[in-house]
This record gives C-alpha cells, sequence and structure tokens, in this order.
C-alpha cells in the first residue's frame, strides 16, 4: 500500500465535469497527489472555489493545477478572454514591474480559488516566428528581454502565493510543429542552447520557480529521445547543469508527440526514471481506469527494477515539498486579495499596441473577423475579439466570422469595416481573404492580434495577443477612447 500511495502521488489527472467524479474522489483517498483543471471543468470563480474546496476535502495535500498564461491561454476565463493580455504583449511594453503585477493579478484569481500551482509562464524564446503554438504566449525573440520577462513573472506569481511553472524546458520557441500534435525537434547547436534557450529557464531558477515543465521536444544536441524521456535532458541538464531543486513536471502525456509512439504507461514509467517528479495526464477515462493503470504500471516497474524505488520516493517528496510551500503562503495570499483594485490588464494590452496611420471610428462598424483554428493550448472557450469589444463602446456594431473557405460578407461602403486577422503573415488563406477585403474597401482598418506582419489597409493595428484586454485596448484605440477607467471585476 506504501508503494501504492507513493505512486499515485505524482500523478496529475484531468477529468471531465465540474464536480469531482467518483472514480477521483476515491484515488484522492488513495493518495492522488495532484489535478489539472481544464476550461472543461470550470464555469466561474465562485464555482471553481467550491470545485477545489470539494477536492480539497477529499485530500488537502493535494496539488490543484491549471494552465493560466493570460492573453489566449486561460481557463479560469475561458468563456469571456482573459482580462490580462499575454507574454507577448508584456514583452512588447517591456516593463518587468508591469510583467510582475499582471503575474500578481494572476495568482490572486488563482488564490482566492485555492488552485496552488500554475503552469505558468512561458518561458520559451520564439525564436522561429512559423512557430504554430507558441508565437504570442511567448514574451519575444530576443533570449535576454524573455528572460527578465520570466523572472519578473515568477517574482509575481508566486509573490502572491501561488507556485509558478516554467515551460517548456528546454525551449519550444524554435519550432515548426506542435507537439499536440507531432513530435517537434529543435535543430540548434548546444551553444546556441545555451545561450538562447536555456537562458529565461535559468533566469526563472534564479527567481526561485518552484516548478519547471519539460516540453515533449527532440534536441538532437541532447539526447536521441523526447527530452520528457531523456535523462541528459531531465537530470544531467536540468538538474546537474542548471542546479534545478524544484519540482519537475512532464507535459501531458496524451499528446501525439509522445503518444503517438509510446503507451502512455510506458512514458509515465520512461520520464519518472530519467528525472521527472510529476507526470500530467490531462485526459483520463470517464472511470478513472486510466490513472489506476498508470499508479499499477508505475509499482510493477519499481518490483522489476526498471524504476529504482529511491527515485519514486523523490519524486513524491518533490509533490509533498510543493504541497508545504503552498501552505505557507497563506499571508502572501491575503495580501494579494488586499491591494486595491484597478484596470491593470487594459492599461498594459494599451501600452502594447502598435498602430500605424490614424485609424478612427465615429459610427458602429462592420467588423469581420478572420480567424484561423486556435491551437489546442488554448482549451476550450471562444475568447471575446474586437468586434465584442466594439459594440460595448459603438452599440450598433454588426460582426461576420469567417474561417478557411468562407466567402466574405457584402463589404458596401455604407459603414466603415474593420478586418481582424490572426497571425496573417503565418496563414496564406487569411493574407488572401485580407487581400479580396481590401481590394473592395481600400478604407478598412486592419486589427491583428497575432504575431505583426507588414501593415496592411487605411489604418493598421497590431494587439500583440488575443485577450479580452487587448480587445478592449484596440477598440478603445479605434473609438478613442481614454485607455483608463473600467475597474476589473473582483477575484
Amino acid at each position: 500500500m506504501r508503494l501504492e500511495r507513493m505512486a499515485m502521488s505524482v500523478l496529475q489527472p484531468g477529468f471531465d465535469g465540474t464536480e469531482p467524479p467518483d472514480w477521483l474522489r476515491r484515488a484522492l483517498g488513495d493518495g492522488l497527489g495532484g489535478v489539472v483543471l481544464f476550461a472543461r471543468n470550470l464555469s466561474d470563480r465562485t464555482l471553481t472555489a467550491d470545485l477545489v474546496a470539494e477536492i480539497r476535502a477529499e485530500s488537502p495535500d493535494v496539488v490543484v493545477a491549471v494552465d493560466e498564461e493570460g492573453g489566449s491561454v486561460t481557463r479560469l476565463e475561458a468563456r469571456t478572454g482573459s482580462s490580462w493580455p499575454g507574454n507577448r504583449a508584456l514583452g512588447v511594453a517591456d516593463d518587468v514591474q508591469v510583467t510582475e503585477h499582471v503575474a500578481r493579478r494572476i495568482g490572486r484569481l488563482l488564490g482566492t480559488t485555492g488552485i496552488s500551482l500554475d503552469y505558468a509562464p512561458v518561458a520559451d524564446v520564439n525564436a522561429n516566428p512559423d512557430n504554430p503554438v507558441i508565437g504570442v504566449r511567448s514574451f519575444g525573440a530576443d533570449p535576454g528581454l524573455v528572460a527578465r520577462h520570466t523572472a519578473a513573472w515568477v517574482d509575481g506569481l508566486q509573490g502572491s502565493g501561488v507556485a509558478a511553472c516554467a515551460k517548456h524546458f528546454p525551449g519550444h520557441g524554435d519550432t515548426i510543429a506542435d507537439s499536440h500534435i507531432e513530435l517537434p525537434t529543435v535543430h540548434a547547436s548546444p551553444e546556441t542552447l545555451a545561450e538562447r534557450d536555456l537562458r529565461p529557464f535559468r533566469a526563472a531558477i534564479d527567481a526561485g520557480v518552484r516548478a519547471i515543465m519539460v516540453g515533449h521536444l527532440l534536441v538532437p544536441a541532447l539526447d536521441d529521445v523526447p527530452a520528457t524521456l531523456s535523462h541528459a535532458v531531465m537530470t544531467g541538464l536540468l538538474r546537474e547543469t542548471l542546479g534545478f531543486r524544484g519540482l519537475v513536471v512532464t507535459d501531458a502525456i496524451e499528446m501525439r508527440a509522445v503518444a503517438a509512439h509510446w503507451p502512455p504507461e510506458e512514458i509515465a514509467v520512461r520520464a519518472l526514471s530519467v528525472g521527472a517528479d510529476a507526470v500530467c495526464a490531462g485526459i483520463s477515462s470517464s472511470d478513472g481506469s486510466s490513472v489506476y493503470a498508470l499508479r499499477d504500471a508505475i509499482v510493477a516497474a519499481v518490483r522489476q527494477g526498471r524504476l529504482p524505488e529511491e527515485r519514486l520516493a523523490e519524486a513524491s517528496r518533490r509533490v509533498g515539498e510543493l504541497v508545504g510551500w503552498h501552505a505557507g503562503q497563506a499571508a502572501a495570499r491575503a495580501a494579494a486579495v488586499a491591494e486595491p483594485d484597478d484596470d491593470l490588464g487594459l492599461t498594459a494590452a494599451t501600452a502594447a499596441l502598435h498602430v500605424v496611420g490614424e485609424p478612427r471610428l465615429d459610427r458602429a462598424p462592420l467588423v469581420v473577423e478572420v480567424t484561423a483554428r486556435p491551437n489546442q493550448a488554448a482549451d476550450s472557450g471562444t475568447p471575446p475579439g474586437v468586434a465584442r469589444a466594439l459594440a460595448e463602446l459603438l452599440p450598433g456594431t454588426q460582426a461576420v466570422s469567417v474561417t478557411v473557405g468562407d466567402p466574405l460578407p457584402d463589404l458596401s461602403a455604407d459603414r466603415p469595416l474593420v478586418v481582424v486577422v490572426q497571425d496573417a503573415a503565418r496563414h496564406g488563406w487569411i493574407r488572401e481573404v485580407l487581400g479580396r477585403a481590401l481590394e473592395t474597401r481600400p478604407d478598412a482598418i486592419v486589427v491583428e492580434t497575432g504575431l505583426p506582419g507588414p501593415p496592411a489597409g487605411a489604418g493598421y493595428v497590431a494587439t500583440n495577443g488575443n485577450s479580452r484586454a487587448s480587445a478592449r485596448a484596440a477598440a478603445r484605440r479605434l473609438a478613442h477612447r481614454p485607455p483608463t477607467p473600467e475597474k476589473e471585476s473582483p477575484p
């Protein structure tokens, strides 16, 4: 029973529904060490707090984790869009105090619901603009900038009493593949990795980050197996070279980068044997049998000698250390709640706007939002676009969504036209749709919510991110409203 409970303690599964299912309650009683929450579990902040309280009632010493990056990746605000701009916008503004304060506000949101671990910040250097999954989730392409903002984000979040988890070690920025779908390869020399990709992780470690998530990445300069299964990466590089002593978490083991090659039980055993302390399993079977299968595989691996019991005990101990750290941060969480409210998200997003020309709306426009399918990291929920934010300021605003293969609506010039795109520089079909729209309406205003490309239209606004905060900032700029005043909703 001791070995089985130890094996359960290193697992961090997800589940379906907005209440703990029976299998999860049973697993918590059997020693389950962590739970990961997704948008599918969270309907509003009050119910989120109730859900976490139910989980903790079954096991007070459980790590409750979530992906809450701000920007396009939010779980608690998936239905409304994040109140805070994402990393790219913060990097463009390049004010580390603002970055720290934004992370502190995100920590306040999580702390008031009882969540103990945030799988953030993204510490990847977005060295490849064609990267399909990082993009605006990164602070930028400059290693120094990413390093200082990563450290500031860690300071802000952990200063609010919630543990940070820098990801995706050793760096997911220089890839052209999405690890949710296939195994990305980072073709970089050891020297480039050290000076570029590892620099933000060193900064996070120096800032005292409590956890680091290792990505499903193949880095031939380091090993010939994915980083999550590599002793050279997990133990040799992260532990021995960089000196990290906190919790090492795997990225979700159902991601195709590894799941296409090994069964989940094998991934879990291999990851633990090479240095992982917690195994993230975002998708679990409806009866929880997949979680128990992972436990049994870990126990069998110990008994067979494939996984040293001392290694499993070390991993379990590190999970317990994070639980203990969180328990000791009650005063920090209380202090974060006591801080005065202001509209920090809007202010930060406004500082990141890049405007070309003098785009101005004096009446309600037609907004055509040209959208690609969001990457899987964004989870569920539809973030509000610029159209919704404009409608709040200019009643009568009409919105039309266009995706690949859809025809353009009637663009007759009886009202102003705003065309909203996301990553037009990376999607040929979006550039083609935008070109057709501008042929008909050269007076159109273009708003880019992803990585900016060449300016287009009679006026151009780049938000450097897709969040409710960035949409509001763009809308206020177009409607010539001051970038102040509404207070953020209470925690």
